[in-house]
This record gives C-alpha cells, structure tokens and sequence, in this order.
C-alpha cells in the first residue's frame, strides 16, 4: 500500500524512481500502482514529473 499524504507519498514515489526505476511508467507497471490516482495526489499537492530528472518536483 502507498502512503495516502501527499508529501510522505512524493517521497516514496521519489525514492523509488532515484533507486529502481527509470521513469514513473515502469514504476507504476513493475508496482502495479495507479499512476493517474498518484499524479492526481500529487498534482492537488503542487508536484508534477520532471521526466529529465525522474522525480516528481
């Protein structure tokens, strides 16, 4: 289960892509995660994809 607060998800998420994994679409295929619903999260939080530095800024 992922974190529900946007900013311990962000972290998550960020941690996850810096160590595993190349870009958020592998991410979610390889997590089976809901890559809208956590965009959607993290967006209302003011965070979007910088796919040049994989992370969610």
């Amino acid at each position: 289960m992922i974190p529900e607060d946007p900013f311990i998800l962000v972290s998550y998420v960020n941690t996850q892509l810096r160590d595993f994994y190349p870009d958020k679409e592998t991410m979610y295929d390889r997590l089976d995660l809901d890559g809208a619903e956590i965009e959607a999260k993290l967006k209302a939080a003011g965070f979007t994809y910088d796919r040049e530095q994989n992370k969610f800024t």
